[in-house]
Protein backbone atom coordinates (compact mmCIF):
# COMPACT_ATOMS: atom_id res chain seq x y z
CA UNK A 1 0.00 0.00 0.00
CA UNK A 2 2.39 2.49 0.56
CA UNK A 3 4.24 1.91 -2.81
CA UNK A 4 0.52 2.83 -3.89
CA UNK A 5 0.65 5.84 -2.10
CA UNK A 6 4.18 7.24 -3.82
CA UNK A 7 2.35 5.93 -6.77
CA UNK A 8 -0.23 8.86 -6.21
CA UNK A 9 2.13 11.42 -4.47
CA UNK A 10 3.35 12.30 -8.12
CA UNK A 11 3.17 16.52 -7.97
CA UNK A 12 4.75 16.47 -11.37
CA UNK A 13 3.24 16.16 -14.28
CA UNK A 14 2.44 13.75 -16.90
CA UNK A 15 1.50 10.53 -18.32
CA UNK A 16 0.77 10.11 -22.48
CA UNK A 17 -1.48 6.37 -21.59
CA UNK A 18 -4.37 8.21 -20.19
CA UNK A 19 -7.05 8.92 -22.51
CA UNK A 20 -11.30 8.93 -22.66
CA UNK A 21 -10.99 10.10 -25.88
CA UNK A 22 -12.81 7.90 -28.98
CA UNK A 23 -12.08 9.66 -32.20
CA UNK A 24 -13.66 8.92 -35.24
CA UNK A 25 -11.80 9.53 -38.76
CA UNK A 26 -13.67 12.33 -39.92
CA UNK A 27 -12.74 14.66 -36.45
CA UNK A 28 -8.72 13.57 -36.99
CA UNK A 29 -6.74 16.39 -37.28
CA UNK A 30 -3.27 14.95 -35.73
CA UNK A 31 -1.38 13.28 -32.81
CA UNK A 32 -3.53 13.80 -29.79
CA UNK A 33 -0.75 13.39 -26.46
CA UNK A 34 -2.65 12.79 -23.21
CA UNK A 35 -0.71 14.56 -20.20
CA UNK A 36 -1.46 13.93 -16.82
CA UNK A 37 -0.90 16.12 -13.85
CA UNK A 38 -1.96 15.19 -10.45
CA UNK A 39 -3.11 18.21 -9.21
CA UNK A 40 -6.16 19.94 -10.15
CA UNK A 41 -5.65 23.18 -12.05
CA UNK A 42 -8.40 26.42 -10.79
CA UNK A 43 -6.36 29.35 -12.54
CA UNK A 44 -4.01 29.87 -15.08
CA UNK A 45 -3.46 33.16 -14.75
CA UNK A 46 -0.08 33.89 -15.18
CA UNK A 47 0.27 36.74 -12.20
CA UNK A 48 -1.11 34.20 -9.58
CA UNK A 49 0.17 30.45 -10.79
CA UNK A 50 3.67 30.67 -9.64
CA UNK A 51 1.32 29.41 -6.31
CA UNK A 52 0.70 26.27 -7.95
CA UNK A 53 3.51 23.54 -9.06
CA UNK A 54 0.53 22.13 -11.68
CA UNK A 55 -0.26 25.46 -13.07
CA UNK A 56 3.29 26.58 -13.82
CA UNK A 57 3.77 23.27 -16.00
CA UNK A 58 1.12 24.50 -18.11
CA UNK A 59 2.60 28.00 -18.62
CA UNK A 60 4.97 27.53 -20.78
CA UNK A 61 2.64 25.80 -22.96
CA UNK A 62 0.23 28.51 -23.16
CA UNK A 63 1.75 31.79 -22.83
CA UNK A 64 4.99 33.38 -24.34
CA UNK A 65 6.87 36.38 -23.15
CA UNK A 66 9.49 38.15 -25.01
CA UNK A 67 12.18 35.55 -23.78
CA UNK A 68 12.46 32.56 -22.48
CA UNK A 69 15.07 30.75 -20.36
CA UNK A 70 16.55 27.26 -21.91
CA UNK A 71 17.62 24.26 -20.36
CA UNK A 72 21.11 25.88 -19.18
CA UNK A 73 19.26 29.21 -18.08
CA UNK A 74 19.72 31.37 -20.69
CA UNK A 75 17.61 33.74 -22.27
CA UNK A 76 16.46 32.95 -25.85
CA UNK A 77 14.32 35.06 -27.84
CA UNK A 78 10.64 34.69 -28.24
CA UNK A 79 8.06 37.23 -28.90
CA UNK A 80 11.47 39.27 -29.09
CA UNK A 81 13.17 39.78 -32.20
CA UNK A 82 16.02 42.07 -30.63
CA UNK A 83 16.88 45.08 -29.06
CA UNK A 84 18.27 48.69 -29.05
CA UNK A 85 19.57 50.78 -25.97
CA UNK A 86 20.35 54.44 -25.97
CA UNK A 87 19.92 57.68 -24.06
CA UNK A 88 17.72 60.28 -25.49
CA UNK A 89 17.51 64.13 -25.16
CA UNK A 90 17.00 63.92 -21.48
CA UNK A 91 19.41 61.41 -20.46
CA UNK A 92 16.74 58.54 -19.80
CA UNK A 93 18.15 55.15 -20.35
CA UNK A 94 15.93 53.25 -22.65
CA UNK A 95 15.65 49.80 -24.03
CA UNK A 96 13.24 49.07 -27.02
CA UNK A 97 12.27 45.67 -28.22
CA UNK A 98 11.00 44.80 -31.80
CA UNK A 99 8.42 41.97 -31.17
CA UNK A 100 8.09 38.88 -33.91
CA UNK A 101 5.12 38.42 -36.00
CA UNK A 102 2.65 35.96 -34.30
CA UNK A 103 -1.07 35.99 -33.42
CA UNK A 104 -3.40 35.05 -29.94
CA UNK A 105 -5.25 31.63 -30.52
CA UNK A 106 -8.69 34.04 -31.70
CA UNK A 107 -6.27 35.38 -34.64
CA UNK A 108 -6.15 38.92 -33.15
CA UNK A 109 -2.25 40.42 -33.72
CA UNK A 110 -0.18 40.42 -30.57
CA UNK A 111 1.28 43.83 -30.14
CA UNK A 112 3.51 45.96 -27.75
CA UNK A 113 0.39 46.80 -26.02
CA UNK A 114 -0.41 44.02 -24.83
CA UNK A 115 2.91 43.56 -22.65
CA UNK A 116 1.99 47.51 -21.95
CA UNK A 117 -1.37 46.21 -20.51
CA UNK A 118 0.09 43.30 -18.85
CA UNK A 119 3.15 45.08 -17.15
CA UNK A 120 1.13 48.17 -16.03
CA UNK A 121 -1.35 45.18 -14.74
CA UNK A 122 1.23 44.17 -12.00
CA UNK A 123 1.91 47.69 -11.17
CA UNK A 124 -2.13 49.12 -10.17
CA UNK A 125 -1.91 50.02 -6.59
CA UNK A 126 -5.08 47.87 -6.39
CA UNK A 127 -3.83 44.94 -7.99
CA UNK A 128 -1.54 42.40 -5.55
CA UNK A 129 1.28 40.39 -6.88
CA UNK A 130 4.98 40.35 -5.89
CA UNK A 131 6.02 39.80 -9.15
CA UNK A 132 5.34 43.94 -9.63
CA UNK A 133 9.27 44.28 -7.68
CA UNK A 134 10.51 43.00 -11.05
CA UNK A 135 9.65 46.10 -12.79
CA UNK A 136 10.61 48.33 -10.35
CA UNK A 137 13.50 49.17 -12.60
CA UNK A 138 11.24 50.73 -14.96
CA UNK A 139 10.30 54.71 -14.49
CA UNK A 140 8.57 55.69 -12.41
CA UNK A 141 6.91 52.35 -11.46
CA UNK A 142 7.18 52.63 -7.73
CA UNK A 143 5.73 55.94 -7.85
CA UNK A 144 2.90 54.06 -10.15
CA UNK A 145 2.31 51.34 -7.57
CA UNK A 146 1.96 53.64 -4.35
CA UNK A 147 -0.60 55.88 -6.51
CA UNK A 148 2.13 58.94 -5.73
CA UNK A 149 1.77 58.95 -10.25
CA UNK A 150 -0.74 57.75 -12.00
CA UNK A 151 -0.65 54.67 -14.37
CA UNK A 152 -0.11 56.13 -17.48
CA UNK A 153 3.58 57.40 -16.45
CA UNK A 154 4.88 54.22 -16.17
CA UNK A 155 7.82 53.99 -18.19
CA UNK A 156 6.70 51.33 -20.90
CA UNK A 157 4.86 52.32 -23.82
CA UNK A 158 4.10 51.27 -27.55
CA UNK A 159 5.99 52.60 -30.44
CA UNK A 160 3.42 51.38 -33.46
CA UNK A 161 2.28 47.58 -32.88
CA UNK A 162 5.89 45.56 -33.10
CA UNK A 163 8.10 48.09 -30.99
CA UNK A 164 7.96 47.75 -26.61
CA UNK A 165 9.94 50.94 -25.19
CA UNK A 166 11.27 50.32 -21.47
CA UNK A 167 12.31 53.41 -19.98
CA UNK A 168 14.59 52.69 -16.79
CA UNK A 169 15.22 55.10 -13.16
CA UNK A 170 19.09 54.73 -13.98
CA UNK A 171 21.34 52.97 -16.44
CA UNK A 172 20.89 49.33 -15.69
CA UNK A 173 22.26 45.45 -16.89
CA UNK A 174 20.24 45.57 -19.75
CA UNK A 175 21.41 41.55 -19.68
CA UNK A 176 20.15 41.06 -16.28
CA UNK A 177 16.44 42.76 -17.00
CA UNK A 178 16.31 40.50 -20.52
CA UNK A 179 16.56 37.50 -17.98
CA UNK A 180 14.37 39.02 -15.71
CA UNK A 181 11.40 38.96 -19.02
CA UNK A 182 11.72 35.55 -19.45
CA UNK A 183 9.66 35.27 -16.01
CA UNK A 184 6.26 33.46 -16.37
CA UNK A 185 4.70 36.44 -14.90
CA UNK A 186 5.82 38.90 -17.62
CA UNK A 187 3.82 37.23 -20.38
CA UNK A 188 1.61 39.67 -22.79
CA UNK A 189 -2.30 39.41 -21.55
CA UNK A 190 -5.55 41.05 -23.70
CA UNK A 191 -6.95 44.42 -22.00
CA UNK A 192 -10.42 42.93 -23.93
CA UNK A 193 -10.43 39.64 -21.86
CA UNK A 194 -8.60 40.16 -18.47
CA UNK A 195 -10.87 43.51 -17.76
CA UNK A 196 -13.85 42.36 -18.28
CA UNK A 197 -13.98 39.50 -15.79
CA UNK A 198 -12.21 39.32 -12.49
CA UNK A 199 -12.03 35.25 -12.65
CA UNK A 200 -10.86 34.96 -16.55
CA UNK A 201 -7.95 33.22 -16.32
CA UNK A 202 -10.60 29.72 -15.13
CA UNK A 203 -12.95 29.17 -18.02
CA UNK A 204 -11.74 28.42 -21.66
CA UNK A 205 -14.37 30.90 -23.12
CA UNK A 206 -12.89 33.68 -21.38
CA UNK A 207 -9.29 32.90 -22.06
CA UNK A 208 -6.80 34.31 -24.83
CA UNK A 209 -3.17 32.69 -25.26
CA UNK A 210 -0.05 32.97 -27.42
CA UNK A 211 1.68 30.22 -26.82
CA UNK A 212 1.75 27.15 -29.28
CA UNK A 213 -1.38 25.79 -27.43
CA UNK A 214 -4.52 27.24 -26.18
CA UNK A 215 -7.33 25.86 -23.65
CA UNK A 216 -9.78 23.93 -25.82
CA UNK A 217 -12.44 22.35 -23.38
CA UNK A 218 -11.86 22.99 -19.33
CA UNK A 219 -14.51 22.45 -17.01
CA UNK A 220 -12.82 21.19 -13.49
CA UNK A 221 -15.43 18.90 -12.18
CA UNK A 222 -14.57 16.63 -15.08
CA UNK A 223 -10.97 16.46 -14.51
CA UNK A 224 -9.82 17.11 -17.85
CA UNK A 225 -8.27 20.10 -19.78
CA UNK A 226 -7.74 20.20 -23.52
CA UNK A 227 -5.44 21.88 -24.90
CA UNK A 228 -5.39 22.49 -28.53
CA UNK A 229 -2.32 23.87 -31.05
CA UNK A 230 -2.82 27.62 -31.71
CA UNK A 231 -2.93 27.48 -35.80
CA UNK A 232 -1.85 31.37 -35.27
CA UNK A 233 1.40 30.73 -33.62
CA UNK A 234 4.40 32.26 -35.49
CA UNK A 235 2.45 31.50 -38.75
CA UNK A 236 2.79 33.39 -41.81
CA UNK A 237 0.60 32.59 -44.34
CA UNK A 238 1.94 34.43 -47.18
CA UNK A 239 5.15 32.82 -46.60
CA UNK A 240 3.53 29.57 -46.80
CA UNK A 241 4.99 28.51 -43.39
CA UNK A 242 2.37 25.92 -42.22
CA UNK A 243 1.69 24.53 -38.63
CA UNK A 244 4.07 21.90 -38.53
CA UNK A 245 7.08 24.15 -38.55
CA UNK A 246 6.41 25.22 -35.22
CA UNK A 247 3.95 22.60 -33.30
CA UNK A 248 3.56 19.17 -34.25
CA UNK A 249 1.28 17.80 -31.99
CA UNK A 250 -2.63 18.77 -32.77
CA UNK A 251 -3.86 18.17 -28.93
CA UNK A 252 -2.61 17.65 -25.94
CA UNK A 253 -4.98 15.87 -22.98
CA UNK A 254 -4.44 16.94 -19.28
CA UNK A 255 -5.60 15.11 -17.05
CA UNK A 256 -6.48 15.82 -13.22
CA UNK A 257 -6.57 13.27 -10.39
CA UNK A 258 -5.23 9.79 -10.19
CA UNK A 259 -7.99 7.59 -11.57
CA UNK A 260 -9.68 5.33 -9.52
CA UNK A 261 -7.93 2.55 -12.05
CA UNK A 262 -4.02 3.70 -11.17
CA UNK A 263 -4.78 2.35 -7.73
CA UNK A 264 -6.01 -0.71 -8.98
CA UNK A 265 -3.65 -1.88 -11.30
CA UNK A 266 -0.80 -1.08 -9.46
CA UNK A 267 1.03 -4.10 -8.57
CA UNK A 268 2.39 -3.49 -5.17
CA UNK A 269 5.66 -6.29 -5.43
CA UNK A 270 7.14 -4.34 -9.14
CA UNK A 271 5.57 -0.69 -8.56
CA UNK A 272 4.50 -1.22 -12.44
CA UNK A 273 1.43 -1.23 -13.49
CA UNK A 274 -1.26 -4.22 -15.46
CA UNK A 275 -1.39 -1.91 -18.18
CA UNK A 276 1.61 -1.95 -20.27
CA UNK A 277 1.01 0.24 -22.72
CA UNK A 278 2.17 3.49 -20.67
CA UNK A 279 3.95 5.63 -23.27
CA UNK A 280 5.22 8.46 -20.76
CA UNK A 281 4.25 8.79 -17.39
CA UNK A 282 5.45 10.12 -13.74
CA UNK A 283 3.48 8.47 -11.36
CA UNK A 284 5.42 5.46 -11.73
CA UNK A 285 8.14 7.35 -11.60
CA UNK A 286 7.37 8.56 -8.03
CA UNK A 287 7.64 5.21 -6.95
CA UNK A 288 11.23 5.94 -7.08
CA UNK A 289 12.08 2.46 -8.40
CA UNK A 290 12.43 3.15 -12.32
CA UNK A 291 16.01 3.09 -13.16
CA UNK A 292 15.27 5.09 -16.44
CA UNK A 293 13.30 8.06 -15.10
CA UNK A 294 14.41 11.22 -16.60
CA UNK A 295 14.73 14.16 -13.84
CA UNK A 296 14.49 17.62 -14.08
CA UNK A 297 15.38 19.78 -11.46
CA UNK A 298 12.91 22.89 -10.72
CA UNK A 299 12.72 26.40 -9.34
CA UNK A 300 9.40 25.50 -7.09
CA UNK A 301 10.07 24.72 -3.01
CA UNK A 302 7.00 23.54 -1.33
CA UNK A 303 7.00 26.20 1.37
CA UNK A 304 4.50 26.74 4.65
CA UNK A 305 3.81 30.38 4.95
CA UNK A 306 3.24 31.36 8.64
CA UNK A 307 0.46 33.95 9.67
CA UNK A 308 2.60 36.08 11.94
CA UNK A 309 -0.56 38.32 13.13
CA UNK A 310 -1.84 35.54 14.72
CA UNK A 311 -0.31 33.55 18.01
CA UNK A 312 1.72 31.48 18.15
CA UNK A 313 3.24 32.78 15.24
CA UNK A 314 3.58 36.21 15.93
CA UNK A 315 6.69 34.63 17.53
CA UNK A 316 10.04 34.30 15.43
CA UNK A 317 11.00 31.71 18.33
CA UNK A 318 7.84 29.04 17.17
CA UNK A 319 8.37 29.57 14.21
CA UNK A 320 11.83 28.93 14.58
CA UNK A 321 11.22 25.61 16.46
CA UNK A 322 8.41 24.28 14.12
CA UNK A 323 10.80 24.70 11.11
CA UNK A 324 13.61 22.66 13.22
CA UNK A 325 10.98 19.49 14.26
CA UNK A 326 10.15 18.43 10.36
CA UNK A 327 12.85 16.18 9.12
CA UNK A 328 13.50 17.13 5.53
CA UNK A 329 15.00 14.10 4.57
CA UNK A 330 12.06 11.63 5.69
CA UNK A 331 9.42 13.93 4.07
CA UNK A 332 11.77 13.81 0.70
CA UNK A 333 11.37 10.12 1.23
CA UNK A 334 8.07 10.13 1.27
CA UNK A 335 7.74 12.72 -1.47
CA UNK A 336 10.11 11.34 -3.97
CA UNK A 337 12.20 12.86 -6.29
CA UNK A 338 12.69 15.85 -4.11
CA UNK A 339 15.38 17.15 -2.43
CA UNK A 340 15.19 18.81 1.55
CA UNK A 341 15.40 22.90 1.17
CA UNK A 342 18.53 24.18 2.69
CA UNK A 343 16.97 27.92 2.12
CA UNK A 344 14.51 30.07 0.73
CA UNK A 345 16.55 30.36 -2.55
CA UNK A 346 16.94 26.68 -4.41
CA UNK A 347 19.52 25.51 -6.44
CA UNK A 348 19.93 26.70 -9.62
CA UNK A 349 19.06 30.31 -8.50
CA UNK A 350 21.99 32.44 -10.00
CA UNK A 351 23.92 34.14 -7.42
CA UNK A 352 26.00 37.59 -9.66
CA UNK A 353 25.62 36.30 -13.56
CA UNK A 354 24.20 33.38 -14.98
CA UNK A 355 25.48 29.98 -13.91
CA UNK A 356 26.54 31.03 -10.30
CA UNK A 357 24.93 29.31 -8.09
CA UNK A 358 23.32 31.38 -5.37
CA UNK A 359 22.81 28.43 -2.74
CA UNK A 360 26.39 27.01 -2.90
CA UNK A 361 27.45 30.38 -2.65
CA UNK A 362 25.25 31.09 0.09
CA UNK A 363 25.30 27.46 1.61
CA UNK A 364 22.80 25.15 3.84
CA UNK A 365 21.10 27.93 6.11
CA UNK A 366 18.28 24.67 6.98
CA UNK A 367 19.25 21.30 8.59
CA UNK A 368 17.63 18.48 6.44
CA UNK A 369 17.65 16.66 9.94
CA UNK A 370 15.24 17.11 13.05
CA UNK A 371 16.29 18.48 16.08
CA UNK A 372 13.12 17.81 18.37
CA UNK A 373 14.66 18.41 21.46
CA UNK A 374 16.37 21.68 20.38
CA UNK A 375 12.72 22.86 19.14
CA UNK A 376 11.43 22.02 22.44
CA UNK A 377 14.16 23.90 24.26
CA UNK A 378 13.82 26.93 21.69
CA UNK A 379 9.61 26.70 22.33
CA UNK A 380 9.35 27.81 26.23
CA UNK A 381 6.15 28.48 26.98
CA UNK A 382 3.11 29.19 24.17
CA UNK A 383 -0.38 30.00 25.19
CA UNK A 384 -1.89 28.74 21.89
CA UNK A 385 -1.65 25.09 21.39
CA UNK A 386 -4.28 25.33 18.33
CA UNK A 387 -4.00 25.42 14.79
CA UNK A 388 -4.89 24.39 11.36
CA UNK A 389 -2.64 23.58 8.19
CA UNK A 390 -4.02 25.03 4.70
CA UNK A 391 -3.57 23.04 1.76
CA UNK A 392 -5.07 22.71 -1.76
CA UNK A 393 -7.74 20.21 -2.78
CA UNK A 394 -6.51 17.22 -4.74
CA UNK A 395 -3.14 18.24 -4.01
CA UNK A 396 -2.35 14.50 -2.62
CA UNK A 397 1.58 15.67 -1.90
CA UNK A 398 0.75 18.95 0.18
CA UNK A 399 -1.83 16.57 1.85
CA UNK A 400 0.62 13.65 2.85
CA UNK A 401 3.32 16.06 3.68
CA UNK A 402 1.11 18.11 5.85
CA UNK A 403 -0.40 14.84 7.95
CA UNK A 404 3.20 14.28 8.56
CA UNK A 405 3.57 17.65 9.69
CA UNK A 406 1.39 17.99 11.87
CA UNK A 407 2.45 14.83 13.92
CA UNK A 408 5.66 16.29 14.20
CA UNK A 409 4.39 19.40 15.72
CA UNK A 410 2.05 17.15 17.75
CA UNK A 411 5.31 15.86 19.25
CA UNK A 412 5.90 19.71 20.61
CA UNK A 413 2.45 19.83 21.86
CA UNK A 414 0.78 21.12 19.39
CA UNK A 415 -3.00 20.06 18.15
CA UNK A 416 -3.17 20.32 14.58
CA UNK A 417 -5.32 19.98 11.22
CA UNK A 418 -5.31 19.78 7.96
CA UNK A 419 -7.94 21.90 5.79
CA UNK A 420 -8.37 21.59 2.43
CA UNK A 421 -9.93 24.38 0.00
CA UNK A 422 -10.63 24.12 -3.50
CA UNK A 423 -13.19 26.01 -5.62
CA UNK A 424 -16.44 27.07 -6.39
CA UNK A 425 -18.56 27.45 -9.64
CA UNK A 426 -18.99 31.60 -9.81
CA UNK A 427 -21.56 32.80 -13.04
CA UNK A 428 -20.26 35.34 -14.14
CA UNK A 429 -21.78 37.67 -17.58
CA UNK A 430 -23.63 34.34 -18.35
CA UNK A 431 -20.05 32.38 -18.41
CA UNK A 432 -18.94 30.02 -15.84
CA UNK A 433 -16.12 30.84 -14.01
CA UNK A 434 -14.25 29.34 -10.96
CA UNK A 435 -13.31 31.14 -7.76
CA UNK A 436 -10.15 29.74 -6.26
CA UNK A 437 -10.85 29.37 -2.44
CA UNK A 438 -7.30 28.09 -1.46
CA UNK A 439 -5.66 31.94 -3.23
CA UNK A 440 -7.82 33.96 -1.54
CA UNK A 441 -7.10 32.08 2.04
CA UNK A 442 -3.56 33.22 1.43
CA UNK A 443 -4.29 36.77 0.13
CA UNK A 444 -6.72 37.69 2.40
CA UNK A 445 -4.77 35.99 5.77
CA UNK A 446 -7.52 33.64 6.39
CA UNK A 447 -4.78 31.02 7.56
CA UNK A 448 -2.77 29.68 10.07
CA UNK A 449 -0.39 28.10 8.42
CA UNK A 450 -0.89 27.40 3.95
CA UNK A 451 0.96 25.19 2.10
CA UNK A 452 2.06 26.52 -1.42
CA UNK A 453 4.22 25.98 -4.08
CA UNK A 454 7.01 28.27 -4.12
CA UNK A 455 7.83 29.00 -7.61
CA UNK A 456 10.77 31.16 -8.11
CA UNK A 457 9.53 33.70 -10.36
CA UNK A 458 13.01 34.38 -11.93
CA UNK A 459 16.43 32.92 -12.03
CA UNK A 460 17.87 35.36 -9.40
CA UNK A 461 17.42 35.62 -5.56
CA UNK A 462 15.62 38.88 -5.74
CA UNK A 463 12.37 38.29 -6.90
CA UNK A 464 11.42 35.88 -4.50
CA UNK A 465 13.25 37.60 -1.51
CA UNK A 466 12.14 40.83 -2.31
CA UNK A 467 8.71 40.52 -1.68
CA UNK A 468 9.73 39.84 2.32
CA UNK A 469 9.99 43.54 2.33
CA UNK A 470 7.08 46.04 2.88
CA UNK A 471 8.00 48.05 0.08
CA UNK A 472 8.73 45.20 -2.19
CA UNK A 473 5.71 43.07 -1.68
CA UNK A 474 3.68 44.08 -4.51
CA UNK A 475 0.69 44.87 -2.22
CA UNK A 476 -1.04 48.48 -1.20
CA UNK A 477 -3.38 49.53 1.10
CA UNK A 478 -5.72 51.74 -1.59
CA UNK A 479 -7.98 52.45 1.69
CA UNK A 480 -5.45 53.56 3.78
CA UNK A 481 -3.39 56.16 2.14
CA UNK A 482 -1.75 54.08 -0.60
CA UNK A 483 0.21 52.29 2.15
CA UNK A 484 2.78 49.50 1.42
CA UNK A 485 1.27 46.24 2.98
CA UNK A 486 3.46 43.61 4.27
CA UNK A 487 4.15 39.93 2.67
CA UNK A 488 0.69 38.06 2.69
CA UNK A 489 2.58 36.30 6.04
CA UNK A 490 2.36 39.83 7.45
CA UNK A 491 6.18 39.54 8.29
CA UNK A 492 7.09 43.07 8.96
CA UNK A 493 10.75 43.71 9.93
CA UNK A 494 12.66 47.06 9.46
CA UNK A 495 16.21 45.98 9.35
CA UNK A 496 14.96 43.06 6.43
CA UNK A 497 13.17 46.14 4.62
CA UNK A 498 16.45 48.15 4.85
CA UNK A 499 18.45 45.02 3.32
CA UNK A 500 15.89 44.69 0.61
CA UNK A 501 16.26 48.49 -0.43
CA UNK A 502 19.78 48.47 -0.16
CA UNK A 503 20.46 45.52 -2.53
CA UNK A 504 17.76 47.00 -5.17
CA UNK A 505 19.47 50.20 -4.99
CA UNK A 506 23.14 48.83 -5.33
CA UNK A 507 24.62 48.62 -8.75
CA UNK A 508 27.82 46.62 -8.08
CA UNK A 509 26.72 42.66 -8.75
CA UNK A 510 28.95 41.67 -5.80
CA UNK A 511 28.00 44.19 -3.28
CA UNK A 512 24.52 43.53 -3.87
CA UNK A 513 24.69 39.80 -3.75
CA UNK A 514 25.95 39.85 0.25
CA UNK A 515 23.38 42.07 0.60
CA UNK A 516 20.56 39.24 -0.72
CA UNK A 517 22.80 36.75 1.20
CA UNK A 518 22.35 38.48 4.03
CA UNK A 519 18.76 39.13 3.71
CA UNK A 520 17.85 35.17 3.11
CA UNK A 521 20.09 34.45 5.71
CA UNK A 522 17.53 36.24 7.82
CA UNK A 523 14.82 35.06 6.75
CA UNK A 524 16.04 31.89 7.74
CA UNK A 525 16.56 33.43 11.47
CA UNK A 526 13.01 34.92 11.80
CA UNK A 527 11.35 32.20 9.45
CA UNK A 528 8.47 33.83 8.59
CA UNK A 529 7.72 30.52 5.62
CA UNK A 530 9.46 27.70 5.92
CA UNK A 531 11.23 26.21 2.92
CA UNK A 532 9.87 22.09 3.04
CA UNK A 533 11.43 20.74 -0.19
CA UNK A 534 11.97 21.89 -3.85
CA UNK A 535 10.41 19.47 -6.19
CA UNK A 536 11.99 17.48 -9.12
CA UNK A 537 9.99 16.57 -11.73
CA UNK A 538 10.67 12.87 -12.96
CA UNK A 539 8.68 10.99 -15.90
CA UNK A 540 9.68 7.69 -18.17
CA UNK A 541 8.44 7.40 -21.31
CA UNK A 542 8.42 5.45 -24.39
CA UNK A 543 10.87 4.95 -27.52
CA UNK A 544 7.54 6.48 -29.55
CA UNK A 545 7.69 9.76 -27.90
CA UNK A 546 10.42 12.10 -29.25
CA UNK A 547 11.58 15.63 -29.63
CA UNK A 548 10.49 17.01 -25.85
CA UNK A 549 12.04 20.15 -24.69
CA UNK A 550 12.70 21.68 -21.18
CA UNK A 551 12.82 25.02 -19.90
CA UNK A 552 14.96 25.93 -17.17
CA UNK A 553 11.67 26.22 -14.42
CA UNK A 554 11.88 22.22 -15.03
CA UNK A 555 8.49 22.24 -17.16
CA UNK A 556 8.34 19.55 -20.30
CA UNK A 557 7.06 21.39 -23.48
CA UNK A 558 5.48 19.26 -26.09
CA UNK A 559 5.99 22.00 -28.74
CA UNK A 560 7.22 19.72 -31.37
CA UNK A 561 6.74 16.55 -29.90
CA UNK A 562 6.70 13.34 -31.91
CA UNK A 563 4.38 10.34 -30.70
CA UNK A 564 5.03 6.90 -33.00
CA UNK A 565 2.37 4.32 -33.17
CA UNK A 566 -0.23 6.36 -31.11
CA UNK A 567 -3.25 3.74 -31.71
CA UNK A 568 -1.23 2.03 -29.32
CA UNK A 569 -1.46 4.07 -26.65
CA UNK A 570 -5.49 4.84 -26.45
CA UNK A 571 -6.79 3.42 -23.61
CA UNK A 572 -10.56 3.61 -22.84
CA UNK A 573 -10.89 5.32 -18.99
CA UNK A 574 -13.66 3.23 -17.05
CA UNK A 575 -16.70 5.39 -15.98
Amino acid sequence: MKKIIALLLCMVMLSVSLTSCIRTTSDYKGVEIPIFLSDPVYNLDPAFAYLDDGATKLLSLLFEGLYVLDEDGKPVEAMAKGYETYKDRDGNFICEFQLNETKWNDGRRVNANDFVFAWKRLIQPDFESPAAALLYDIKNARDCKTGEKSIDDLGVSAVGTKTLQVMFEREIDIEQFIEVTASPALVPLRDDKVSRLDNWATSYVTMATNGPFYVKIYETSGNVMTLERNVHYFRNAEKAVFLDSKVSPFRLLVYFNAPEYLTNNANEDDDYYADVNLAFSSNIARSGEIKDANVLPTLNTHTYIFNTTKAPFDNADVRKALSMALDRDEIVKMVNYAEAAEGFIPEGVFDTKNGDSFRENGKALISSKADVEGAKALLGKVSEKKFDITVRTGDLTALAVANYAAEAWAELGFEVSVVEKGYIEKDQLEYVQYQDLFYEAYKTGDFDVIAVDQQMLTAYAFGNLAPYAKEFSGMIDVENDYAAKPHYSGFDNEEYNKLIARAFEEKSASKRSDLLHQAEEMLAELMPAVPVFVYQNAYVRSKDLKNLDTTYFGAVTFTKAKLSNEDKYKVVLPE
